[in-house]
């Protein structure tokens, strides 16, 4: 399984709480081993992601692949990524995926800064609409950080370090949210929040 991303992908394979991590140690409690395809490069945007994905990705020939941009696009303002061309990036990076055999998951970005009412947040939204159009209109799973990641600030918790990258609790409900994309029922979840790392528990 691929994992194609920013820092945010890069971090959560690089620690031993990372998102990644977990999302393999939830698989393997309910019997699913994966090889992972660790490929997220610090600041890269959706269409430097789209120029290595041949390199990265599908010469590696995965059977999933698990997609994490937009945070660069939008934070970097003017040197990012307008929103049209990021539906054109990352429609393309779905069909090319899809034309070798690749299933894809989404993750819409969680937030940039945990003031959700904040100029960059609001920025975010039409992004994040972008991915739940293309998984409806592309066939592919959805894992709704973004709403996850409301509803948890809302409720009084902090998901990150700096407003964008994650705490242990974040890369705990990033995790949920992909293994709630890959079908787990409550059953299946709750074995995977047993096999978190002891104080990194999936919330």
């Amino acid at each position: 399984m691929a994992f194609l991303g920013d820092s945010i992908t890069d971090a959560g394979w690089g620690r031993p709480t990372g998102y990644i991590r977990l999302v393999v140690a939830g698989l393997a409690a309910n019997g699913i081993q994966i090889n992972v395809l660790p490929a997220g490069v610090a600041g890269h945007k959706s269409n430097q992601m789209l120029r290595r994905l041949k390199r990265d990705v599908l010469d590696h020939r995965p059977d999933w692949m698990v997609l994490s941009c937009g945070a660069n696009d939008v934070w970097q303002g003017d040197k990012g990524v307008a929103r049209d061309g990021f539906k054109a990036n990352v429609t393309a990076i779905v069909d090319q995926c899809h034309a070798s055999g690749i299933q894809v998951v989404l993750c819409t970005t969680g937030v940039l800064g945990e003031d959700l009412d904040n100029d960059t947040n609001q920025r975010l939204v039409p992004y994040n609409e972008i991915y739940r159009e293309l998984a409806r209109t592309k066939n592919c799973r959805l894992a709704d950080v973004n709403a996850a990641f409301h509803q948890a600030i809302r409720s009084g918790q902090r998901l990150t370090t700096d407003g964008a990258h994650l705490n242990p609790k974040g890369d705990a409900l990033m995790a949920r949210c992909l293994l709630a994309a890959f079908g787990l029922n409550e059953e299946q979840m709750n074995r995977a929040v047993a096999a978190g790392p002891e104080g990194h528990e999936l919330v």
